[in-house]
């Protein structure tokens, strides 16, 4: 008889491929619009063997969420107490841009992952912050140690959230670059100066159309696109759910208005924050200003906007994709212009590491404003641009 030849060249590791192969998929993809079929392809086995190592397609998820989590507190663990910021960002930089492929599954674990998953999760990822917490309060005795910590560590994961091409190693100096300025930055320092630009008030609904769209982000933002149906929708606005389909053919066309008021905010903002500024340094600081200002004032519409994009329909997708490149476009000039030592790839992984710490500190801060915070948060981001 002869031997199976897929049983005898069967990778030992073949559960660790597995969950490699996942983590770019759920990272391409989306979590609801990756397949166990597509995985197993991914792979290279049948949807039937993948079954053998996973029972569902959460169990994978899971388990790709905890083995970036698990890298990183091992490379954190590597370095000695006592070691010094650049040490333990170097580590860090090195796990995260080495697996920047799969490292999107957090746009969506803390919607998808059961409560214990979550907690357990957030656990490990809190035991690097204060590894890196530590080492950043003593080297840099400056106010808010722990939202400079968080935010060195949102440049460094900012990698995973995009896909501009550069090579591995120039993506580590940079972003280690670029997390050691955050970490060396006084939050305190921007606060009391004049702010460039302020973001438009949030408009109060004045159309049934518009109250489901402001009543559907916030949804969206807690529990997921896919999770949401149309009946909270309607529920939220006071209507049947028979009675959202005159405004709206379906959930998904929801969730394409409001990428799409995303994307025209932001539009918005750089043209305001633009306005009569006196050369590329200003220019870069009421960018980041007006960023700050909108991820503020729209905290769950901007969490949708990035988070679901890749859940619309390819037709739906590709005009804000193309409006998301000329955004980035013109902070890329702009940051040129004011180092005009870099390239345009290198700026433009600094401009995604700005708003890497600009989510991440928001998030530290629960995105409550108050006296300062939007200032602090901006001056983070231009110690993440090098201005």
């Amino acid at each position: 008889m002869t031997a199976d030849p897929t049983a005898a060249t069967r990778p030992r590791n073949r559960k660790q491929l597995i969950v490699e192969a996942a983590g770019r998929v759920f990272s391409e993809r989306g979590y609801h619009q990756a397949s166990m079929e597509r995985i197993a392809a991914a792979v290279g086995i049948t949807a039937a063997a993948l079954y053998r190592h996973f029972p569902n397609k959460y169990a994978l998820f899971a388990a790709c969420a905890d083995l970036m989590a698990d890298r990183l507190v091992a490379a954190v663990d590597e370095v000695p107490a006592g070691a010094g910021p650049a040490q333990l960002l170097t580590a860090v930089t090195r796990v995260t841009v080495a697996h920047r492929a799969s490292g999107g599954v957090y746009r969506w674990e803390a919607r998808y992952l059961h409560h214990d998953d979550r907690r357990q999760l957030k656990a490990k990822f809190g035991h690097v912050v204060r590894r890196v917490d530590e080492a950043v309060q003593h080297a840099h005795p400056l106010s808010d140690g722990r939202l400079r910590a968080v935010a060195a560590l949102g440049a460094v994961g900012s990698i995973t959230m995009h896909h501009t091409s550069i090579a591995q190693r120039r993506a580590e100096e940079l972003l280690l670059a670029s997390a050691l300025r955050v970490a060396g930055t006084d939050p305190a320092a921007g606060r009391g100066g004049a702010r460039a630009v302020e973001a438009a008030t949030r408009p109060v609904p004045r159309t049934r159309r518009a109250e489901i769209l402001a009543a559907a982000v916030p949804l969206f933002a807690r529990d997921g696109f896919a999770s949401v149906t149309n009946g909270q929708i309607a529920e939220a606005v006071g209507l049947t759910p028979s009675a959202l389909y005159r405004h709206y053919a379906g959930k998904v066309d929801i969730l394409a208005a409001a990428c799409l008021h995303a994307a025209e905010l932001l539009a918005r903002e750089v043209d305001r924050s633009l306005h009569e500024v006196s050369g590329p340094h200003d220019a870069v600081a009421a960018l980041a200003a007006a960023h700050v200002a909108y991820c503020f004032e729209y905290t769950a519409l901007n969490s949708v906007a990035e988070a679901e994009l890749l859940g619309l329909p390819a037709d739906l997708r590709r005009p804000l994709v193309l409006a998301q490149r000329e955004h980035i476009a013109v902070w890329e000039q702009q940051v040129r212009l004011a180092r005009p030592e870099l390239d345009p790839r290198q700026a433009r992984v600094l401009v995604h590491a700005g708003f890497g710490v600009a989510v991440e500190a928001g998030r530290r801060l629960r995105w409550r404003d108050g006296p300062g915070r939007r200032d602090a948060v901006t001056a983070l981001v231009l110690g993440a641009l090098g201005l």
